[in-house]
């Protein structure tokens, strides 16, 4: 009786087999990440990180459908330790019959480091095949432990091309096609918004509504299913074209100009904390030390939208906007950090002079370890002069702060210190 209850079309028209998956063809394609795993028979740990509504779920089942393992799901919402031990407690049973057992966890990112920790000994010794779903950066998310034994494989939000395969699976589940004209059919692709379950509840929710004969145009689209088509795409030439004249209005100091693409973004529906992210980074790259406050304020208005949340966080983000737009500009520390890097990849590991080295053993001091060290609180103007630099290297100078803002304190500084070098006979 119960495959004969209603299903959800989402339910109905979800992939049976891995080839079947849309839009994760570095995945589960020909040559994907996954598929090669399986052709070798070494399935371990994973992580699935994505956003919602790009196949982890269904691949989880898939895989232990592929691979004759049991499929166990918990979710990290609803599970605690307790349950997670009686888990344990199956598989460990199931693998003294000979049979393995997948479990798959949505949401293992709200686990606590408890919980997180109480996987290692299982995962480790086979009795599990873990394989956990987040849609956060597992890197910040899950313990260092857990992430040493799993493998971590990204799952990309559909483009339109992948939406629009979903929607013909649903026609095709349905029996006939939606009753979209073209412009429609567009409109609800940009509504999935890269989620494909979220297109095939859409899709559903059209094949109720509509009378027979009867064709949506976009505009009654809306009305009928009661979500707007995003201004843009967020994962695709929109976003990307959104942020990148906020960034350079901010880097050409038009703040009227940056407020307006702020607020297209954000009536759009893009995520604040992205945003945010982005000022702190105008704020370091485009500003540095020019302004020092910049970083202060950027991460001030992160932290004062995660205190208020919206809309009256959105505000001090838009106040950061101003202050970004109209500080200072230098990329100076920037540029220097770039040649930094450059240097040190390209020089090798050289010893730094002996001078500068601290020598905490007699055979360290004989090998002239700290000899001829000057501590420049000691030293006139509390300023040694001493070649910091490795010998084999000889001094270099990356960073040339402007004439603008802080920088122009900085740069005096340079020169004082650059002098008092060349009046001692300093390198």
């Amino acid at each position: 009786m119960e495959k004969q209850a209603p299903r959800p079309l989402a339910d109905r028209a979800r992939p049976k087999t891995l080839a079947e998956v849309v839009g994760q063809d570095h995945l589960v394609g020909p040559d994907g990440t996954i598929t090669r795993m399986l052709e070798t028979g070494t399935l371990g740990s994973l992580i699935f990180w994505g956003p919602p509504g790009t196949g982890k779920t269904t691949v989880a089942r898939l895989l232990a459908h592929e691979t004759d393992l049991a499929f166990e799901q918990v979710s990290a919402i609803f599970t605690g330790v307790a349950d997670l031990k009686k888990v344990f407690e199956t598989a460990r049973a199931r693998r003294q019959m000979g049979k393995g057992t997948l479990l798959f966890v949505d949401e293992i990112h709200r686990f606590n480091r408890a919980q997180l920790d109480s996987f290692l000994p299982v995962v480790e010794d086979g009795t599990i095949v873990l394989v956990g779903a987040t849609t956060e950066n597992p890197s910040f998310e899950l313990n260092a432990a857990l992430l040493s034994r799993a493998h971590v494989l990204v799952f990309k939000a559909l483009d339109e091309d992948g939406i629009e395969k979903l929607l013909q699976r649903a026609e095709a589940e349905i029996g006939r096609p939606l009753p979209l004209d073209e412009d429609a059919r567009a409109s609800l692709r940009r509504m999935a918004d890269g989620d494909g379950r979220a297109s095939i509840t859409l899709a559903e929710d059209v094949f109720r509504a509509a009378r027979a004969g009867e064709i949506f145009d976009a505009a009654k689209l809306g009305e009928i299913v009661q979500r707007r088509a995003p201004i843009y795409d967020k994962g695709q030439d929109g976003h990307y074209n959104l942020i990148s004249a906020l960034h350079k209005s901010v880097r050409g100091s038009d703040p009227d100009a940056a407020l307006y693409y702020l607020a297209r973004m954000l009536d759009a529906g893009e995520d604040p904390l992205f945003l945010a992210r982005r000022i702190v980074r105008m704020a370091v790259e485009d500003i540095g030390l020019a302004d020092p406050q910049a970083l202060v304020v950027a991460n001030a208005a992160k932290d004062a939208y995660d205190f208020l949340g919206s809309p009256e966080g959105e505000l001090a983000i838009a106040n950061a906007v101003v202050y970004v737009a109209t500080a200072p500009k230098s990329n100076a520390v920037y540029t220097a950090w770039k040649a930094a890097q450059r240097v040190a990849k390209e020089a090798g590991s050289l010893l730094p002079p002996k001078h500068i080295l601290n020598a905490p053993t007699k055979l360290m001091k004989a090998e002239g370890y700290s000899d001829g060290y000057r501590y420049d609180h000691d030293q006139p103007d509390a300023f040694s002069g001493q070649n910091y630099f490795p010998t084999a290297l000889g001094r270099k100078t990356f960073y040339e702060p402007v004439e603008r803002g802080f920088e122009r304190e900085i740069r005096k500084r340079l020169d004082y210190w650059s002098r008092l070098r060349r009046e001692r006979g300093e390198p």
